[in-house]
């Protein structure tokens, strides 16, 4: 039985090198950013410089920031708070499941949301109203963390009175 799934996974590895290979060796240019083909200057910083896209909401974060040591601080903070966040919640509550919370599945959906918005500013130029909305973001961001808290002690004060009445 366990061969079956080793030639199985065996198939799957060859597969997705097959995949990769023709990727490279094929079409090396298909994911590559258009931007990387301008014609260079070195006397002009080009404003269209962005970080990839994973690190666009980080980078949205740091450029909301006008002072750059508090830039760091607070971009340190915003990656800090996505480090510690578990072992926090974890350890507020009893109940693991966000079924049985219905403010966590609300501030799970705007924490994605927010951060979408922080990736799309963060691929925008530093203008006004991108840095606008950017600052808001950012706030918001922050203030997610702390509603997640507050409302996971609600959660649990409210699971502990009911769970208080219900089983005695």
């Amino acid at each position: 039985m366990a061969s079956f799934y080793i030639i199985k996974d065996f198939f799957g590895i060859q597969f997705m090198f097959i995949l990769l290979f023709y990727l490279v060796f094929s079409m090396p240019n298909l994911l590559g950013h258009p931007d990387n083909y301008i014609m260079s200057n070195p006397l002009v910083t080009p404003t269209h410089i962005v970080p990839e896209w994973y690190f666009l909401p980080l980078y949205a974060i740091l450029r909301s920031v006008p002072d750059k040591l508090l830039g760091i601080i607070v971009l340190a903070l915003a990656i800090i708070f996505l480090l510690v966040l578990p072992y926090i919640y974890g350890f507020l509550t009893i109940i693991r499941s966000v079924f049985f919370k219905p403010y966590m599945k609300y501030i799970i959906v705007f924490f994605v949301v927010n951060s979408l918005f922080l990736g799309w500013v963060g691929g925008m130029p530093v203008v006004e109203p991108y840095f606008f909305i950017g600052q808001v973001t950012t706030v918001m961001f922050f203030f997610i963390f702390f509603s997640m808290g507050f409302f996971g002690l609600i959660e649990q004060l409210v699971f502990k009175s009911y769970s208080f009445f219900r089983f005695r």
